[in-house]
């Protein structure tokens, strides 16, 4: 984490318990090392909700609103 320079977003799925228990520790060393970041935990959501090619955890309406806000953080970040 230290040698991260640019800002990050990060999208979880809240039904995601392996992968966000590592989020609290991940957190906590990017704030230690001062990185810009914007986190979303989109609850209801299985890991890999924007994988259309899965139907049993592709959420649509999920999976809109995370590449929404990717849109809106490489526009503001890639300026």
């Amino acid at each position: 984490v230290p040698k991260i320079k640019a800002a990050l977003l990060l999208h979880y799925a809240g039904q995601d318990e392996r992968i966000n228990a590592g989020i609290p520790t991940f957190e906590e060393a990017l704030k230690k090392a001062g990185t810009r970041y914007q986190i979303y935990i989109y609850e209801g959501a299985q890991h890999a909700f924007n994988n259309d090619t899965a139907p049993t955890r592709y959420n649509e309406a999920v999976a809109k609103l995370a590449w929404g806000r990717t849109i809106g953080f490489l526009t503001t970040e890639l300026k």
